[in-house]
């Protein structure tokens, strides 16, 4: 059994975060993301219920942000998983990110996601990854084991350079752009999804997700 979450404060930011206000990404941008959102979101994988995690928004999206800096991305902004929908300002652009210092360096109208230095992470060790989607499935994480999926360290709690150094571990093993999915063993029912394609990547979700309902309890 993955140990149960071992941190304090969900979806605060741990970072050392270099914030300044900007624009907002172009809408454009923001299609794939927001349609998958509004599907996880029905799901339950993301969103912000007073009854899951001390009442803190869970779940977040991003992707590679294309033609600019290298591994600059678009993520979801910290708690915003009470909003039914995002508009532009909902997303924060992170231009810099060095999980090994605990340092990210961001712009927009919102700051990004308490779990940036997990998807910035992936962004770095592979660069056909595109997307990263950090949801929140209990069935997913404690089926993990039947479901035959990695997991990281139990001790490597969210939004800090250890977990960004087991995702690290767990994501150089597959160096294709095939999606892949991985569980945060110390993040409780944290998953990260990712990929070279946005669909591709949603739907390894909801098939994990299918396989995982059909487990006994």
């Amino acid at each position: 059994m993955i140990a149960k979450a071992q941190e304090n404060n969900e979806g605060v930011i741990k970072f050392h975060l270099d914030f300044r206000a900007g624009p907002a990404p172009e809408e454009s941008l923001l299609l794939k993301l927001n349609a998958w959102r509004t599907s996880f979101l029905e799901l339950g994988l993301i969103g912000q219920d007073p009854e899951r995690y001390e009442g803190y928004g869970f779940g977040n999206l991003s992707r590679r942000l294309p033609g600019q800096r290298e591994n600059a991305f678009l993520i979801s902004g910290t708690q915003t998983g009470h909003l039914n929908a995002l508009q532009a300002n909902h997303y924060a652009t992170v231009l810099q990110c060095n999980p090994a210092k605990n340092q990210l360096q961001a712009t927009g109208q919102i700051k990004p996601s308490s779990e940036a230095l997990s998807h910035g992470i992936l962004y770095q060790i592979n660069p056909q990854i595109h997307w990263v989607m950090h949801l929140h499935s209990p069935d997913i994480f404690n089926n993990y084991r039947s479901l035959v999926l990695p997991c990281t360290d139990p001790s490597a709690a969210y939004g800090t350079p250890e977990m960004a150094s087991a995702i690290e571990a767990l994501a150089k093993e597959q160096q294709d752009g095939h999606s892949s999915l991985l569980v945060m063993g110390g993040h409780q029912d944290g998953i990260l999804a990712y990929g070279s394609d946005a669909d591709a990547t949603g739907g390894l979700v909801i098939r994990t997700l299918n396989r995982a309902l059909q487990k006994a309890p």
